[in-house]
């Protein structure tokens, strides 16, 4: 009867913590959607700042494993230990008759509690050394992976290692009778079979998508490439120009501005010109919410230091750093080491010129349907979103640009 007692509340303790774990799980697969696939998404709650930043670790391409973000596979752990929760009344039914070679329940779950904690205490390590950022409802599972293995550990002989043992073997049995091996090896092609199209198709993960077409210009925590001055490539008037529409906050405006870059040293008669498309309501009379907040201020500052014949230099600086207030923004170009005279920065930046400017930019880039950024023009030829690199340089050769190497 004490027996009973004591596997009736395991149970409920277990019930309660997986059901949190399944409604915490949703939730981030809903940030990993809105940060992925909604480009007018809002930040989420839990995107506070630079560090703790829900949306930002979403969108690296650590954030998902064989092409599955992380989100679905903890909701399907989550949902799995629930199942195991029920199995001793679900195989009862004649129709989850196989569920019978499922003989310990507590074992698997606290085998699988700890098998997860161990997985996400690795997670953890990437999120903080690595992307430097933490995402707090993932910081949320980890715990609950490590309680869900301590409850149902409990009353186990030898703990963690007796339920990982006893697993094993209820496995090994469990393959044992012919139909349930045969069943096993089906769904186990039927399982690498899905991850291979997830993995290569990359269709639930833009950030392993843009890694492979990209992966060159990611990896670069500074643009190796920059320039000095207010050209970029040939002053020939008749070079083949390469107009680039961009947002000083948008994360693959970064890497597109090292791909124009590179360009430049690619080809012989190429000039890059930067136009700016910030997102962001503070000067985008397009804009009805919060996006891309800080990129106005940041465009400004780029076109006042054209002023002063440092815009590439200045370009580049503001895409690495990010700053986005004027007062972060002087500050790290004072930091920076680009000698320029600040306060005439800061007059033209804030000048109706320069406002003037950034509008009529603004205008002309939404009058021709480029709504995203980056967007790209060669003469009539428009493309929105930043191509991989060897697209970019067979379109910059379809319009006449010539590479500097015979064999490019």
């Amino acid at each position: 009867m004490e027996e009973n007692k004591k596997q009736y509340w395991k149970s409920l303790i277990l019930s309660i913590l997986i059901f949190i774990g399944i409604l915490v799980t949703v939730d981030l697969a809903y940030i990993y959607y809105q940060a992925n696939f909604n480009e007018h998404a809002l930040p989420s709650f839990c995107s506070v700042n630079d560090f703790i930043d829900c949306d930002g670790v979403a969108r690296t391409v650590e954030s998902q494993f064989l092409g599955v973000p992380l989100a679905y596979w903890g909701l399907f752990l989550y949902v799995f230990m629930g199942i195991m929760l029920m199995v001793d009344w679900l195989k009862k039914a004649p129709i989850f008759k196989f569920m019978e070679v499922f003989k310990n329940k507590f074992h698997y779950i606290a085998a699988l509690g700890l098998i997860s904690f161990l997985i996400s205490m690795t997670l953890f390590g990437i999120s903080y050394f690595e992307i430097k950022k933490l995402c707090i409802m993932c910081l949320v599972t980890y715990v609950l992976n490590f309680i869900i293995g301590l409850v149902a550990a409990a009353g186990i002989e030898a703990h963690f290692f007796g339920a990982i043992k006893q697993s094993w073997q209820d496995f090994v049995d469990a393959l044992k009778p012919l139909p349930y091996r045969y069943a096993f090896i089906f769904v186990m092609i039927a399982a690498c079979g899905f991850f291979y199209w997830t993995f290569s198709s990359a269709k639930f993960s833009p950030a392993l998508k843009g890694y492979r077409a990209f992966g060159e210009f990611l990896k670069l925590k500074s643009n190796i490439y920059a320039v000095e001055g207010n050209v970029l490539g040939s002053k020939d008037d008749d070079a083949v120009v390469l107009e680039v529409y961009s947002d000083y906050m948008c994360p693959i405006c970064y890497t597109a501005n090292i791909m124009v870059h590179k360009v430049v040293r690619d080809f012989k008669n190429v000039r890059v010109e930067h136009h700016n498309m910030p997102l962001d309501k503070a000067c985008n009379k397009y804009m009805n919410d919060d996006f891309h907040i800080g990129s106005c201020i940041n465009a400004k500052y780029g076109l006042a230091a054209e002023k002063q014949g440092k815009f590439w230099e200045v370009e580049s600086a503001l895409f690495e750093k990010r700053a986005s207030t004027e007062e972060d923004i002087l500050k790290m170009l004072k930091e920076s080491g680009i000698k320029l005279n600040f306060k005439q920065l800061k007059e033209d930046a804030n000048s109706k010129e320069v406002a003037d400017a950034i509008n009529k930019d603004i205008d002309f880039a939404f009058s021709k349907g480029m709504v995203g950024t980056p967007s790209l023009k060669i003469g009539n030829d428009f493309s929105m979103g930043v191509k991989p690199y060897p697209e970019l340089k067979e379109w910059l050769i379809k319009n006449g640009a010539k590479p500097k190497l015979k064999f490019f």
